[in-house]
């Protein structure tokens, strides 16, 4: 057998799986394949920040960092960066490896787009992702106290309903 230097790699050959680019980790469009049930994942949650809070109907995890680093065109350090910072918290596995929802990728857009075309720095961002949450929070309580509203004049048109239904049903005026 010839011998090689420490540092050359070994030659792969054409039955070799990697040698056509081949990941060994099974993935579906990009995505890790998941498997049913959360004991099954392995998927474990961390706790949110509060700059970076999940629903529950949200997928805990879909991208490892190095597929989410591709997608955004970032080096995978910097998403550790920004976790360090806590302008994002990724979930992560059994394993603590990091997974990235689709959120998480969409506000790394955001993130990404002060960062290179305005110039913030970090600071900044995070101060703007804390502005950000605020008015998304405040949306979401207008759009609440709108849906009370509209309910109360519902309650208030069907009570008016069973009051005219009540009177025309028993004699004599009726009091509210």
């Amino acid at each position: 057998m010839p011998q090689r230097h420490l540092t050359e790699r070994p030659r792969r050959g054409p039955a070799d799986p990697r040698a056509a680019g081949a990941s060994p980790i099974p993935r579906q469009g990009g995505a890790l394949a998941r498997r049913e049930g959360p004991a099954a994942s392995g998927i474990v949650e961390r706790p949110a920040s509060a700059t970076s809070e999940q629903t529950s109907q949200e997928a805990p995890g879909l991208y490892i960092i190095s597929v989410a680093a591709r997608m955004l065109e970032m080096h995978p350090q910097t998403l550790r960066k920004y976790e360090r910072f806590g302008l994002v918290s990724p979930a992560r596995t059994g394993g603590m490896l990091r997974l990235y929802s689709e959120r998480d990728i969409q506000r790394l857009r955001l993130i990404k787009h002060w960062v290179d075309e305005l110039g913030m720095n970090l600071a900044g961002v995070e101060f703007a992702l804390g502005v950000f949450n605020q008015i998304a929070e405040t949306h979401d309580r207008l759009a609440g106290l709108e849906m009370e509203r509209r309910l109360d004049h519902l309650a208030a048109q069907m009570l008016q309903e069973l009051r005219g239904l009540l009177g025309s049903l028993l004699p004599g005026p009726m009091e509210p």
